[in-house]
């Protein structure tokens, strides 16, 4: 089957490409690590935030990867609050390295998906977490750098901002919109493609009703 004959081509290519990235700033020719060290950030980070916040992050990777994103997650546990000893556990483990080496290797991650996503989506989801986390996600080795940072309490609450609730809808909006546009481009020369538009249409209706933007009753077409 040729590269044009094979509807998933394109989605395999560009999680290919995000791949890659990332095994650079890990500076790495191990493509199987690079996969682990992806999957294990992007399953710690969601196990932290919000049903709504995950739906805004996981609009934007490329569709394979939106598969290993909510590979066994469970939204009516999230987000967990556990401390950072449960957070370097859970990448160690994932990622199939030592707990000492996690905020190297989640650093050089988060680096990568910087420059992948649009601007100001990562500074939107570590804005809710727990300061401690967001410096091992910027690369911090916790048994150096703990003694020098005054770390947020896990269990202290983040202070309520009363725009959050439109900032959010807002954003939610933006990630539909941008969804669906993704979904309708093509070339000129390039014949309509129902199937994608129709899944990037039932991707858009997901990230609305994650927000509540749109009431259970709306059915995807």
């Amino acid at each position: 089957m040729s590269h044009h004959d094979d509807p998933l081509a394109p989605a395999v290519q560009t999680a290919r490409d995000w791949l890659r990235a990332v095994a650079d700033s890990l500076d790495t020719d191990d493509r199987a690590f690079a996969y682990r060290a992806l999957r294990a950030w992007l399953h710690t980070v969601r196990d932290r935030i919000s049903v709504s916040s995950s739906a805004h992050l996981a609009a934007q990777l490329p569709e394979v990867l939106r598969g290993a994103y909510y590979e066994g997650w469970v939204p009516s546990h999230v987000p967990v609050r556990h401390g950072i000893t449960e957070f370097l556990r859970q990448f160690a483990r994932e990622s199939g390295i030592d707990e000492d080496e996690v905020g190297p290797v989640a650093g050089a991650v988060t680096a990568a998906l910087s420059e992948l996503f649009s601007p100001g989506q990562l500074a939107r989801v570590f804005a809710v977490l727990p300061m401690r986390l967001y410096g091992v996600l910027c690369g911090a080795r916790t048994a150096v750098d703990e003694s020098l940072i005054e770390w947020q309490s896990v269990a202290e609450e983040p202070a309520v901002d009363p725009l959050a609730g439109l900032q959010d809808r807002v954003q939610a909006i933006g990630d539909a919109v941008a969804v669906l546009a993704r979904g309708l481009e093509r070339l000129p020369a390039e014949e309509p493609d129902r199937d994608r538009s129709t899944q990037a249409a039932q991707q858009a209706h997901r990230i609305l009703l994650a927000e509540g933007l749109v009431g259970t009753e709306t059915r995807e077409r």
